[in-house]
């Protein structure tokens, strides 16, 4: 019998031990408002907007930078902010190290960091990593992709996304990347605990069908029956939104020819953001061949037929207070952290 016990005892223990070390997310019931993170050209900083609703946005710096480019990236600006809600209670951030106007604002004298002839356009050599357990205090690291893996001679590396891997149980970091003069193509890697580095090798994420096309700017979404949706962009005549649906997250996924968006020229940077106690989607994504550049809005109950909701400030999505975003991001909140980041930038609203 003592042995039964001790046995019975160790068992639930180590089973104690394993369920505290799992993390957990916060559930949706627990969700009531809106965050939208996103960059602007003329700053190439973070920005902040929050929404009740989902529909409405409002800037909590009147459509100013909350955390400034040039103080968290090796190129003193930063592109494609990404923010996901950890299992641990953190939030996390990624984002491109990049500033395509470095030379203009005097931050370098060269029209890119490295040379156009060895790395092509752009070139930037990685990401930005930051993490946060309020929304207002943040930890920040510059990951130097072409530092950790020299021989892949990587010439970009562009709109890093996160997603928790529950089998992994590590973060995963997606992003696109050109390895050489080659196409971009989609990549992914896993973090260590601290965010703060690579702990994996970057391997291909998608092997597109064909390979004369550039492909970019992944966005990942767990669907309710366990499968993976993956919202890209393919570079055609006109580029634009495509998806792919995989059993894992991080591969096997299959192609679908059909481009879900509503744009008669391109468009680029897919977010998908599920609606709070709703099964409907919203995609989001950046309309930048027309002029002004501006977001466009689509919605699905089943990843197979899409809505158009127009755009930004032409339909049901507004914004209150701010103009020209891009390449945005949107996560759930709780009422307690709307209200804090509220406050915290003197914002009258109430949540």
């Amino acid at each position: 019998m003592k042995i039964k016990l001790l046995l019975a005892w160790l068992i639930g223990a180590c089973w104690a031990s394993t369920a505290a070390a799992q993390p957990t997310a916060t559930p949706e019931t627990a969700m009531s408002a809106y965050l939208m993170v996103y960059f602007k050209d003329d700053t190439h900083s973070v920005h902040f907007a929050l929404s009740r609703d989902g529909y409405v946005f409002t800037d909590v710096n009147e459509g100013r930078p909350v955390i400034g480019g040039d103080t968290i990236a090796q190129q003193k600006g930063i592109r494609d902010p990404y923010m996901m809600r950890g299992n641990d209670g953190f939030f996390y951030m990624a984002m491109t190290d990049l500033h395509i106007f470095g030379k203009q604002k005097g931050y370098r004298t060269t029209d890119w960091e490295r040379p156009l002839e060895l790395y092509d356009w752009g070139n930037n050599r990685g990401f930005v990593l930051m993490k946060s357990k309020d929304l207002i205090n943040w930890s920040h690291t510059a990951l130097d992709m072409d530092k950790a893996f020299p021989d892949l001679n990587i010439g970009c590396a562009w709109a890093p996304e996160l997603i928790y891997d529950h089998n992994a149980q590590k973060i995963m970091i997606y992003f696109t990347m050109r390895l050489g003069h080659g196409k971009t193509q989609l990549y992914y890697a896993y973090t260590d605990k601290m965010f703060t580095k690579l702990s994996s090798r970057p391997q291909l994420l998608f092997d597109y069908p064909d390979s004369s096309r550039q492909i970019l700017d992944a966005d990942i979404t767990r669907l309710p029956d366990g499968r993976f949706c993956m919202m890209y962009v393919a570079q055609e005549n006109p580029g634009g939104i495509k998806m792919a649906f995989s059993p894992s997250i991080n591969s096997n996924y299959r192609y679908q020819p059909d481009q879900v968006d509503f744009e008669p020229g391109s468009c680029e940077a897919p977010n998908v953001f599920k609606r709070i106690g709703e099964q409907r989607w919203v995609l989001m994504y950046d309309i930048f061949s027309i002029r002004p550049h501006n977001f466009g809005f689509a919605e699905t109950s089943d990843f197979k037929n899409f809505t158009n909701l127009g755009h930004l400030n032409k339909g049901v999505m507004k914004a209150t207070n701010f103009s020209a975003p891009k390449h945005g991001a949107v996560i759930h909140l709780t009422q307690k952290e709307a209200q804090r980041l509220a406050d915290q930038w003197k914002l009258d609203m109430h949540f």
